[in-house]
């Protein structure tokens, strides 16, 4: 069975928004429209027939509007599988229509928490009826399709003209659904443990026993912290709230909106939101300048243009690639400047045209509008000249099948073709940013650049199984240290550890300073490639024996010409194990 001739639908919404435009629609495509209440009465405005529930029923609507659905005239419509026969004929016997359509939206039980309404008020706008209706709909969608969101009016107008939604389009509205209903029980429960009932834990140190949230994909990444990691950013789904009062809840970093640049990675966005923080921390003009997630430059001033000459002035070789964030308009002088020295990202609450065109030459950095806490920083306004999209739209119409040929396919399903087939929930990491979360596929060290067997020697003469053994050990335990990281191992062991670095010369001069003396005679490992030889050089005056790193620089052939000048073995992996 794939597409439902939608015949009868029953429509009950709390949110009126496109109601009239629907009922109209559906009208005169001969569908049979049944409603309750203030819905009912909305229809019946328009000059649309409409059947009340009680009609359908027999029974009327009663204990203040409590009960109205709850009735196996409703739900038998609802739940039964039309394309069983018994199911057919058990509601023949009982004389029941099915439905082929539900439209249902719930009473709006967050923006009545928010609106500081008493806990009697909030307590009373728990649907019932409508979840019930919701979820029944969503189980039985093989044969009913179920909407929860205005903005989805359109596709069912648009399947109407189509002999009805298909089966693949039902079950993504089903998904829809479940995923409504969950956010709807996740934020019941939540203020029921944190403010109706806490228990004596909550009540003293505000902790609730239960916490939850729903999330929201928002997009698929090119790849993860590492090209092998395939990840996607999802958002805090809380959609009443924000549709009372966006600015209550601005998004953060999850929902800025890039107004120049190529797509942003899972490592922009955690260095993007460590930028954002330290940045929008400060009232007064703020700039930091942020590389693996730490400031290598945080400083304020007069204006933003003398706040980051102070913050680069800190460490100008590290701020080279990094992240910029600043906590006003970027202006035109503050451009220029930025403009001087590569950037990866550049964050701010707003960006005057001019500063936008300037930045803007550059097509390798990204251009990010980013609200502060509360919807901006202090003292500045929305934006400085470039007025931001809207980041992330709920409406997306449903797919009417596969992509045309000139499209991109989207990105297969987790455990697809694109990755190890069934990915399980312990197989992946998640990293809270703000307004939402990273979700990516674990780092295993299992890759086929992670066996030595597949190594390439770049320079020097191969090494023997003992210095081998101890490359393949430094090699697996940098994994675990923070990037920027390089490890010095011998016998199976580390003996020196640079950790956590703005940039790779600082690991490595950490490293063969804890190694001491242990360092001459080691074997070294990087988890990513030397960006310029001066890393490696300091291994190398060390006495480190040899090297193992991804490369994949554009500058690889210094740090290569640089181990055949020492005399050192230096081995590529192909692969990179940053871990932040």
């Amino acid at each position: 069975m794939t597409r439902i001739p939608i015949r009868r639908a029953l429509i009950s919404v709390y949110d009126k928004t496109g109601l009239e435009d629907l009922a109209s629609g559906l009208h005169a495509a001969g569908v049979e429209i049944v409603s309750t209440g203030s819905t009912a009465a909305r229809i019946t405005a328009a000059g649309v027939p409409v059947t009340g529930v009680e009609e359908l029923t027999g029974f009327p609507e009663c204990l203040d509007g409590r009960v109205k659905t709850l009735h196996p005239k409703v739900h038998a419509g609802l739940l039964a599988d039309t394309a069983n026969p018994a199911h057919e004929a058990q509601l023949a016997e009982l004389r029941i229509e099915p439905f082929q359509l539900l439209v249902s939206n719930l009473y709006p039980f967050e923006a009545t928490v928010a609106s500081g309404a008493s806990p009697e008020q909030c307590v009373e706008q728990i649907d019932i009826g409508g979840p019930a209706m919701v979820r029944a709909a969503a189980k039985n969608h093989g044969s009913v399709a179920v909407v929860i969101d205005p903005s989805r009016y359109a596709d069912v107008l648009a399947a109407m003209a189509d002999g009805g939604f298909t089966q693949d389009q039902r079950r993504q509205l089903a998904a829809e659904a479940f995923a409504h209903t969950a956010a709807y029980d996740i934020a019941v429960a939540s203020w029921f443990a944190s403010a109706y009932a806490p228990d004596e834990v909550a009540r003293d140190g505000g902790w609730p026993k239960v916490a939850g949230a729903l999330w929201r994909r928002s997009d698929v990444l090119r790849y993860g912290e590492n090209p092998h990691q395939r990840a996607a950013l999802y958002q805090d789904l809380s959609p009443e709230l924000r549709r009372l009062d966006p600015s209550q809840d601005p998004g953060g970093i999850a929902a800025a909106e890039l107004l120049h640049g190529k797509p942003m990675s899972y490592n922009n966005y955690v260095d993007a939101d460590a930028a954002r923080r330290a940045a929008y921390d400060f009232a007064e003009p703020c700039v930091a300048i942020i590389k693996h997630s730490n400031p290598c430059g945080i400083a304020v001033g007069a204006d933003l243009a003398q706040a980051h000459a102070k913050a680069h002035a800190c460490d100008p070789v590290s701020a080279f690639g990094g992240v910029i964030a600043a906590n006003g308009p970027v202006t035109a002088a503050l451009a220029r400047q930025i403009a001087e020295v590569f950037t990866e990202v550049v964050i701010a609450p707003g960006f005057d045209a001019e500063a936008v065109d300037i930045l803007s030459a550059n097509k390798n950095v990204r251009i990010l509008w980013c609200a502060g806490p509360g919807g901006r920083p202090p003292g500045t306004p929305h934006s400085g000249g470039v007025t931001p999209r809207t980041p992330h739209s709920r409406g997306d119409s449903i797919p009417p099948g596969p992509p045309d040929g000139g499209t991109s396919p989207p990105m297969p399903p987790l455990g697809g073709p694109a990755g190890p087939p069934g990915v399980l929930v312990g197989s992946l990491e998640w990293r809270q940013v703000s307004g939402g979360m990273l979700l990516q596929t674990a780092d295993r060290v299992n890759e086929p650049g992670d066996d030595p067997l597949n190594w390439q020697l770049k320079a020097g003469e191969p090494v023997g199984p003992a210095v081998l053994a101890d490359l393949a050990f430094a090699w697996k335990a940098c994994r675990s240290v923070k990037s920027n990281a390089i490890l010095l191992a011998s016998g199976g062991a580390s003996v020196g550890v640079g950790m956590g670095q703005v940039n790779r010369v600082d690991s490595a001069r950490l490293a063969v300073a804890r190694a001491g003396d242990r360092a001459a005679g080691s074997v070294a490992a990087s988890d990513a490639y030397f960006p310029f030889p001066d890393g490696f050089e300091i291994l190398a005056e060390a006495g480190v024996r040899a090297v193992v790193e991804p490369g994949g620089s554009i500058r690889d052939h210094l740090t290569v010409t640089a181990a055949e000048a020492a005399g050192i073995p230096l081995y590529f992996t192909g692969v990179r194990h940053f871990y932040h």
